[in-house]
């Protein structure tokens, strides 16, 4: 497996811990848990960026992470052409 492999399988693998995060949300016990807490220090770091430059429409919905799944797919794609490449 090259490392091109492995960075991408790491971008899919941090992608659903993103996608749970986000359900976890939905849930306030869930996410005031200690998994949720553990949750929010690995996923808040890549999603505050986004949220300083996307703000929630209406001041309720937020798609920053949207955005964020957008620039993880587009890292993975990049992977892939850059293991084609090499």
């Amino acid at each position: 497996m090259s490392i091109f492999s492995l960075l991408a399988e790491a971008i899919q693998i941090y992608s659903w811990i993103l996608i749970i995060y986000i359900l976890m949300s939905w849930v306030p016990s869930v996410q005031d848990s200690s998994i949720g807490q553990l949750f929010a220090r690995v996923c808040e770091p890549f999603l505050s960026p986004f949220r300083r430059i996307v703000p929630p429409i209406g001041g309720v919905i937020d798609i920053s992470p949207i955005i964020a799944f957008f620039v993880l797919q587009l890292a993975t794609r990049g992977i892939f052409y850059l293991e084609y490449l090499f």
